[in-house]
């Protein structure tokens, strides 16, 4: 099958050196990608910014502000049978960007922020993709509620959540636990390297495909 995954902080630039971004390293994403491509399909990851070498087997295209993703989605997801979004994408960027280094100068800075295009949202209204569509959701509140609104809201078929605001999981770390919602029931997957968790991440994902297309 050919699978799209998505992965990694993207970078809203300020000025030429200054961007808004997040503290997603793109593990998760990068394992899951690099679990696929172990089960024997054709991955296309679509990755932000990350310090992680691109997993052995996987096409890999490099994006850098959400906008740039959108287009890279946009252009490659209809020939996807699964689409799985882990990437952080900022959910706004600067109006304007700065032509030039911004000078300390002033005690305070203004920026005006619009919203970014919302890719996993647009994935079956904009992009028409009708392939299992899976999302992601980092909380520190009422995982299960949020992820649970963002599985309907955006039209997915299951959304992976965690809490980012536990220690030692989530962001940084090597080591994660989800929670899957399903839109009739939720799973745990407790605390394992995120190697490990994305095994059974991908098992649960093709199990969830072959499900819905009997």
């Amino acid at each position: 099958m050919n699978i799209l995954v998505t992965a990694g902080p993207t970078r809203e630039p300020i000025d030429p050196v200054r961007f808004i971004s997040n503290r997603s390293s793109g593990k998760m994403g990068y394992e899951i990608a690099a679990a696929f491509a172990h089960a024997g399909h054709a991955v296309l990851l679509v990755s932000g910014h990350t310090a992680l070498d691109v997993p052995d087997g996987v096409d890999f295209l490099p994006v850098d502000t959400a906008a740039s993703m959108h287009e890279a989605v946009a252009h490659h997801i209809g020939r996807m049978q699964i689409a799985v979004f882990t990437a952080a994408v900022a959910d706004y960027t600067p109006l304007a960007v700065a032509p030039e280094k911004l000078k300390k100068s002033a005690d305070t800075l203004t920026l005006e922020l619009v919203k970014t295009p919302d890719i996993l949202g647009t994935a079956r209204s904009s992009f028409g993709f009708d392939g299992t569509l899976v999302g992601f959701a980092a909380e520190t509140e009422n995982l299960e509620a949020n992820a649970r609104a963002k599985l309907t809201r955006k039209g997915c078929d299951l959304v992976i959540a965690n809490d980012v605001s536990k220690p030692g999981i989530g962001f940084d770390s090597n080591h994660n636990e989800v929670m899957l919602v399903y839109p009739e029931r939720t799973e745990f997957l407790p605390l394992a390297s995120k190697h490990d968790l994305a095994h059974q991440l991908v098992q649960a994902i093709l199990e969830l495909h072959l499900s819905t297309r009997m």
